[in-house]
């Protein structure tokens, strides 16, 4: 018979066909030699929840074993009544063994207080005393009492008492044997004396001489020797009771685990079902296999012997000693859940089924069923193709496309095809899509991207001009759209007409077969990716040409993406660049460096300027626009026109920046009713305008972070400029600092860029800058490199725009000024005035058209203007002409008739001088003119 291990495969099948058989259902017809017929079946109950199962079958468990109808309840009444018999016989054996054990108690202590009385000193002499009773009864009595016997008596020779618990009993003849003792030996012996059932001891009492002078008795009567065997009992019969509660507790434990096991089964239905499990398991076509826990082999029926060639016998081996390849003895010895697990064994396919065997508290160990599928191993290995090339294709889906360049996508399609597809694979793009345009036909390819299993296979290098002959796979695949096989490229004439001696070269190298698929983006053909065979004899298929279809058509998406963006981005850039500046006007003001970083992300709308303003002052603008993209640089440009209009009025920074705020406001108007996303608000604006005559700095600010300023001594410090409103926002006014700079100080402006990051807080960025600052050298250029390797993020998520301006200030001897009276006749002595000092300085050239242009200018101011007047000549890079005045009404050109005998002076200013301008000051206005230095 087959052991039953655990709830394995044989036993839950073969337990489910003996229920059947025994509940009802089909009946189960004998295999091989069984050939019994089957008794009827009873109808199968329905198979309940796992969990109200377990609670219904526990509660009825106990029950049914004590049904005797199952083998569990067999087994329990015959493990109860064996359990009752072993207590009643344990108990009688004890009471037993406890009454014999007293009675021995009793001979012995009978016998040695006898001896001890006897022999006890004074007792032989009280024998010759005349009155023997008068000394040994006392004595007797105390040792009595003491050695807890129930009587002490010492007779003479003929067994007459002298001593007695019962004084009425002395004198008296003593009941017993008394001849061993008068013989000279001790007697202990069962009788019934004068105080009924005893156990006593008689002892000689001897002389020195060793004749018998008397006798002394000591007993016990059997109601005492009895009485500790009763008291005994109660704990013998509690300790029993106990003893059959447990072992029947246990029997019934015992019984209900062996029920659950049997599932309730009788002797007939267990032995009609190990022969059915025995048929079964040896008649099935499937392998069956039982391991234990420590990976022996329980159990293998004959179709596991014949598919694993297993030696002769196996059962009790471990797996790992059977001879099996090591991939399946491991499966087998690991126990651990496998489906359809499929393991080359010996010429054969095995899908290998495995189950551990204590999922629901059966034994340690496993449960296998192994198939033969030898057959399925060709549709295994086209599976296992399929399996990897959706592999591949996912692949190529996760990696190609991860980056917006267009060479590095055409590399990662090399890439991932080799070697799981290809042994080398090139990809060839029109010369259009690698400059992000349109692509066309008619151009050249170039190889972008190669990936090979070697770097030395002799195809066209990277980089290289391909003039494609119309015989060539590539131009076929080009020309149609389709891609285009190449079995056995030593027969493809077509191919070897593009380069013969390159692909003789190709064929000697070992490549012996060709896949071209356009890169197509609908209906553009962008360029040919190319997959070369080497290694594997045999050729590309038409499953693998659709296969190689599928990988381009995913990278095709990818690079038009990428060559999309690299228009948009190429479009941005030169946008942006056109927008700002290109170089740095001269001035004499200001000694200036500066550094644009556009973002790798994209363009932004960061700028900056430096405008040269009238009387040799310098306007330093910094801007930032909010977002990335064409948009931004659009309104970036759009913001500095207006910052460079705006200028050309002279206006102090505050009011510059109120302009410029309404500016930005109206176009959020107009561009609000037509398309909301061309809104500029958000951009962000410093002004600042020197004065080298006075060095003072006066500076405002939208929105836009605080100037950095470094004093000639090194010392770094953010001046406290008040923070206006982002532009567009309105409703609050701007305000000015004023700066006075020692020559020599350092301006440092910047955007957010420099000092804010993803993982970088304003205030740490501004630390940094100072601590930057306070170790550059005073050099603008060298500061704006130190401020760079010091702040500039590994990979800068912002533009970011950074200006250092060193001051200078204009010598005094290049500065001539005078007060002048409100007269006409002051203009002669201002004519005077100039042309010494004009004299003075080298410009005698500029004499007459200077004097002309302050004759006009300082009439003007007496005639119209009010006082006080004053003149300033100013020598820089020109020759500046001011002429200022307390009124604020500014003169305009006029074009004057011939009739009119007035009205050309601003004429004749405007001819001779390179440019002039009004500008306003608190204290009024005004009137420049400037004029080139010869």
């Amino acid at each position: 018979m087959v052991r039953l291990v655990g709830r394995s495969w044989a036993q839950s099948t073969l337990s489910r066909k003996a229920l059947r058989s025994r509940r009802g259902g089909d009946r189960v017809r004998p295999a091989h030699d069984h050939q019994a017929s089957q008794p009827p079946r009873t109808p199968v109950t329905p198979r309940r929840s796992h969990r109200g199962g377990r609670r219904r079958r526990s509660a009825g468990g106990l029950k049914s074993a004590l049904s005797g109808r199952s083998v569990a309840g067999q087994v329990f009444v015959l493990q109860v009544v064996i359990v009752l018999l072993l207590v009643v016989a344990a108990v009688a054996a004890l009471v037993l063994q406890v009454r014999h054990d007293s009675t021995q108690e009793a001979r012995n202590r009978s016998l040695a207080v006898a001896e001890t009385f006897a022999n006890a000193p004074g007792t032989r002499e009280a024998l010759n005393s005349p009155d023997p009773t008068a000394v040994l009864q006392p004595r007797a009595e105390a040792a009595r009492k003491q050695s807890k016997v129930d009587f002490i008596v010492v007779m003479n020779t003929d067994g007459i008492r002298y001593t007695h618990p019962k004084p009425d009993r002395i004198g008296k003849k003593f009941v017993g044997t008394l001849a061993p003792a008068l013989a000279g030996r001790s007697i202990t012996e069962e009788i019934t004396g004068t105080i009924g059932p005893l156990v006593q001891a008689v002892v000689p009492i001897k002389a020195d001489d060793g004749s018998v002078v008397g006798l002394v008795s000591a007993g016990i009567t059997t109601a005492n020797v009895g009485g500790v065997a009763d008291h005994q009992l109660p704990i013998l019969l509690a300790a029993a009771a106990v003893a059959l509660a447990l072992a029947t507790g246990g029997t019934a434990l015992v019984s209900r685990r062996l029920l659950r096991q049997t599932r309730g089964l009788g002797p007939y239905e267990m032995t009609r079902m190990y022969e059915h499990h025995d048929a079964v398991l040896h008649a099935v076509r499937e392998g069956v296999i039982i391991v234990s826990g420590d990976g022996q082999l329980l159990l293998a029926n004959d179709e596991a012997h014949r598919l694993l060639d297993l030696p002769s016998p196996a059962e009790r081996k471990h797996v790992l000693e059977l001879g099996l390849d090591a991939d399946t003895a491991d499966l087998l010895a690991s126990g651990r859940i496998a489906t359809d697990e499929v393991h080359l064994v010996g010429d054969r396919l095995l899908a290998i089924n495995q189950r551990p065997t204590d999922l629901q508290g059966g034994p340690p160990g496993s449960v296998a069923t192994l198939r033969d599928s030898t057959e399925l191993r060709a549709l295994s290995g086209r599976a296992e193709e399929a399996r990897e090339r959706l592999n591949l294709l996912y692949d190529a889906g996760v990696g190609i496309g991860t980056s917006l360049d267009v060479t590095r996508t055409a590399e990662a399609l090399a890439e991932v095809a080799v070697p799981r597809f290809a042994d080398f694979v090139t990809v060839d793009l029109l010369d259009g899509v690698l400059n992000g345009e349109e692509p066309d036909a008619a151009t050249d390819l170039h190889r972008t991207a190669f990936s090979g299993i070697r770097d030395d296979a002799p195809l066209y290098p990277v980089g290289k001009r391909i003039a494609l002959v119309d015989s060539s796979p590539q131009a076929r695949s080009l020309s149609s759209g389709e891609a285009v096989i190449e079995p056995d490229l030593r027969d493809a004439a077509g191919w070897y007409a593009q380069d013969p001696a390159r692909s003789a070269q190709v064929v000697e190298y070992g490549i012996h077969s060709l896949i071209t698929v356009p890169l197509r983006a609908g209906s553009q053909v962008m360029g040919v990716a190319n997959f070369w065979r080497s290694q594997e004899p045999d050729p590309f298929d038409l499953e693998e040409l659709a296969l190689a279809e599928e990988l381009v058509a995913r990278a095709a998406v990818s690079i038009d993406n990428a060559r999309r963006y690299t228009r948009e981005h190429t479009m941005a850039v030169t946008l942006q660049r056109s927008l700002l500046p290109r170089t740095l006007p001269e001035q004499s003001a200001l000694d200036v460096a500066y550094r644009y970083l556009p973002a790798q992300a994209g363009v932004g709308g960061d700028w900056f300027d430096v405008l040269p303003l009238s009387g040799a002052r310098v306007a330093l603008v910094v801007g930032d626009v909010v977002g990335h993209g064409l948009h931004a640089a659009a309104t970036m440009g759009r913001l500095r026109t207006a910052v460079h209009n705006f200028s050309a009025l002279d206006l102090p920074p505050d009011e510059l920046l109120g302009l410029l705020d309404e500016l930005v406001a109206r176009v959020d108007q107009d561009e609000a009713a037509h398309d909301s996303s061309a809104a500029i608000t958000g951009a962000t604006c410093l002004y600042a305008i020197y004065d080298p005559v006075t060095r003072m700095c006066t500076v405002a600010r939208a929105g836009h972070p605080m100037p950095a300023l470094v004093r000639p001594d090194g010392s770094v410090e953010f001046p406290e400029v008040p923070a206006g409103p982002p532009l567009g926002l309105g409703g609050l006014p701007f305000r000015t600092a004023e700066l006075e700079l020692e020559e020599g100080s350092r301006l440092v402006l910047y955007t957010d860029g420099l000092i804010e990051d993803r993982d970088r807080d304003i205030d740490v960025g501004l630390d940094m800058l100072r601590t930057a600052l306070t170790e550059a050298d005073p050099s603008p250029e060298e500061t704006c490199r130190t401020v760079l390797e010091a702040l500039l993020p590994a990979r800068p998520s912002d533009d970011i725009a950074l200006i250092v301006a060193r001051t200078r200030a204009l010598e005094a001897d290049r500065i001539a000024d005078w007060q002048v009276r409100s007269d006409p006749a002051a203009v002669g002595e201002v004519r005077a005035s100039v042309t010494r000092q004009l004299s003075a300085w080298g410009l005698e050239d500029l004499a007459f058209a200077t004097e002309l242009i302050l004759s006009e200018l300082v009439t003007n101011a007496i005639r119209y203007g009010s006082d006080p007047i004053q003149v300033r000549v100013l020598r820089d890079r020109s020759l500046i002409c001011e002429v200022s005045d307390s009124s604020s009404t500014s003169p305009h050109l006029r074009y004057a008739a011939t009739t009119d005998e007035g009205g050309r002076g601003l004429f004749l200013v405007a001819q001779l001088a390179e440019r002039w301008g009004t500008r306003y000051t608190p204290e009024g206005k005004v009137i420049w003119a400037e004029q080139p230095l010869p």
